[in-house]
């Protein structure tokens, strides 16, 4: 039985180990298969690949990238994706910038509420990777304003957050059009279908599916078993693949473990057989 966990990051977006060091732990994990699915970019997956070699190890090459849909942000996942696409890579660069025009914002709303935190900090904490909000998190706990990512993600950082600020990113059916141009298949991330009921979660689902959405991520390392038992209802209803992952950030994400996300996660093999033919892989 393969160990899997197709949901993963780098120091290259918002994780705390490098590619080189995650195939590594993979490695000692006893994992299989592993994808990095770093968000908004490809960068840190030629390092990864180059490492894989001295091991037993199946690397998928993937993206995780934000979208809207019906007033919400969500992401998607995408497998096997051509990462020396030029027309993909200008579109990550374009989506890049968003994150920069956000942390900026939220930068401000911090120095309202008394806490200055520069940009050259945070641009210092994520190194060479695509910035995000756990390298403000982290300076925000450096600098003895939150205890930890908990509390700055609840307090600050997160959706209910004092200093929270939306994404202005494209719509869904942009970022499906955009993965599958690259000659991959997208996935939706961790659905948890937030703010709907059953019916309104099929619907949404559905205007997913139409729009070019071709799989779920049903296997998730903080999901219930109620909400694997929804999503996996989702995928056999509308015939999508199903994927799953741990969302490992190392320490940026306390409590996940890669290939166990909190203990439970398992991912069978046939997701992974099923996403190969689905690639012609």
């Amino acid at each position: 039985m393969s160990r899997i966990d197709l949901h993963t990051h780098t120091t290259f977006s918002d994780g705390s180990v490098s590619p080189t060091e995650l195939v590594e732990l993979a490695n000692q994990q006893g994992l299989d298969i592993l994808s990095i699915t770093d968000h908004d970019t490809t960068e840190g997956l030629p390092e990864a690949i180059e490492a894989a070699k001295d091991f037993p190890l199946e690397l998928i090459p993937g993206v995780e990238l934000s979208a809207q849909f019906q007033s919400q942000e969500m992401h998607i996942l995408g497998y096997f994706i051509n990462m020396t696409d030029p027309q993909f890579q200008k579109r990550l660069k374009a989506l890049r910038a968003t994150r920069h025009v956000r942390i900026l914002q939220i930068l401000d709303r911090l120095h309202t509420l008394g806490m200055d935190i520069s940009l050259e900090e945070v641009e210092a904490t994520s190194g060479t990777g695509t910035i995000g909000r756990p390298h403000i998190a982290q300076v925000l706990i450096t600098k003895g304003h939150v205890k930890d990512m908990k509390e700055a993600f609840e307090r600050l950082l997160g959706s209910r957050g004092n200093a929270y600020v939306p994404r202005d990113v494209p719509e869904a059916q942009e970022i499906i059009t955009w993965i599958i141009d690259a000659g991959g298949i997208p996935v939706l991330a961790h659905p948890y279908w937030e703010g709907w009921n059953k019916a309104e979660s099929i619907t949404s689902c559905q205007t997913l599916v139409e729009q070019g959405l071709q799989g779920l991520e049903v296997f998730y390392g903080t999901f219930s078993a109620r909400q694997i038992s929804f999503n996996l209802g989702l995928a056999r209803q509308f015939d999508l693949l199903m994927t799953g992952g741990s969302d490992f950030h190392g320490t940026f994400k306390p409590g996940i473990t890669l290939g166990k996300g909190r203990g439970s996660l398992h991912v069978p093999s046939k997701t992974v057989e099923r996403l190969r033919i689905a690639a012609g892989q």
